[in-house]
């Protein structure tokens, strides 16, 4: 069922078809702005919950956003150092600070409304070119509508990323990620993969494509046939995409499935999302798993897949550790649970920016965090 946006215009009552990738339901209260709106007032309105659908000049709802951006939103009290400070907060409650700081800057945000025609052109003066942009995501043209400006934006940068792509050194080559589909940016779990000794160069099943890029990377490394397995949709897309771009189709099957495929494999990859919390968008499905569902369900189905003598390679970081949102203890008795045995443990440190950022409220945990590759088997 679509959903709709109202408004008054003109004295006129008129509705739109509502866009949101995120789930996000219509804003309620929606007033018609243009270039006469400033920031002071449109971000106490929109902090208020009302709406403004741009009538004014695109590049100058674009300034607005910026300029709402950087007004005085709280953020949450950084963790601190030591217990001589202030205030000391526990890593999970600096953490789900975090997200509610994240979460209500989002809304708040997403109250500039941009109008979209039938064709995806925008009846905006200096408006760009988003047509294809909006067609890779929402695919054939069909009604007016109405969406955030904030969620558009994200529409063309991932547009401009599925062009350009992300350069991956273990592959020589570049993937190329779609909307909602997470980046291969952090490039260590790719490493990780890429110097792993191999069980078998036989099969391997990839649990969780995504991209594609771990997959893409064994069959580089040699293994004959690899099956790629995901539940959604975008992903299965992507993937297959990029493989199709990289010539490995004639060794890499993408399937879509809950977690395996029928049968079993010498070695079994995934790289499940590494914080067990509640997505906000489509692409934090990526990063946040509730209650750890698919580690959980990789780790408990693994031994019934693995061939004899067989390897699982869990790629998991230890953030969620370091947040207090789930302890080494518990990692290790699920994988106990399972029958499963730890064979290998490798190792490696994050290098992205926010390592190093001591601005970010998650700062301390970032810093001290470890990607690792579990080499697990059958227990005997």
């Amino acid at each position: 069922m679509q959903t709709t946006i109202n408004w008054n215009e003109a004295d006129k009552a008129h509705t739109a078809l509502w866009r949101s990738e995120s789930g996000a339901k219509p804003p309620k209260r929606v007033i018609v702005a243009d270039d006469t709106m400033k920031a002071a007032v449109a971000y106490k309105l929109a902090c208020e919950g009302t709406a403004l659908l741009w009538r004014g000049d695109f590049q100058n709802a674009k300034q607005l956003l910026q300029a709402m951006s950087r007004r005085n939103i709280r953020k949450p009290r950084k963790p601190a150092l030591n217990v001589d400070e202030e205030v000391v907060t526990a890593p999970g409650e600096a953490f789900h600070l975090h997200r509610q700081a994240q979460s209500q800057r989002a809304r708040t945000l997403a109250m500039i409304l941009i109008p979209l025609d039938s064709d995806y052109s925008i009846p905006l003066r200096r408006a760009p070119e988003i047509q294809q942009a909006c067609f890779e995501v929402y695919g054939a043209k069909s009604q007016r509508s109405v969406v955030s400006l904030r969620e558009l934006l994200g529409l063309v940068g991932a547009h401009e990323w599925r062009k350009k792509g992300v350069a991956i050194p273990e592959l020589e080559g570049r993937i190329h990620p779609h909307y909602g589909v997470y980046s291969p940016v952090r490039g260590e779990y790719v490493q990780l993969v890429q110097e792993a000794t191999l069980p078998s160069t036989e099969l391997a099943f990839d649990i969780g494509t995504g991209t594609g890029v771990l997959a893409a990377v064994l069959a580089q490394r040699g293994v004959a046939r690899i099956v790629a397995t995901d539940q959604d949709t975008r992903a299965l897309s992507c993937a297959k995409e990029n493989i199709t771009r990289l010539g490995l189709s004639d060794q890499i099957d993408i399937v879509p499935a809950d977690l395996f495929p029928p049968g079993k494999a010498p070695l079994i990859v995934c790289n499940p999302p590494w914080i067990p919390a509640r997505p906000n968008s489509a692409i934090e499905h990526a990063i946040y798993d509730p209650d750890s569902r698919m580690l959980r369900g990789f780790l408990g189905g693994l031994a019934e897949h693995l061939e004899p003598g067989g390897e699982g390679w869990l790629i998991l970081s230890d953030i969620a550790e370091h947040l207090g949102l789930r302890t080494r203890e518990e990692l290790l008795a699920l994988i106990e649970a399972s029958g499963l045995q730890i064979v290998e443990r490798m190792d490696i440190r994050p290098t992205h920016s926010k390592v190093t950022d001591a601005s970010d409220a998650l700062h301390v945990a970032r810093a001290a965090e470890i990607t690792s590759l579990w080499r697990l088997a059958v227990q005997d």
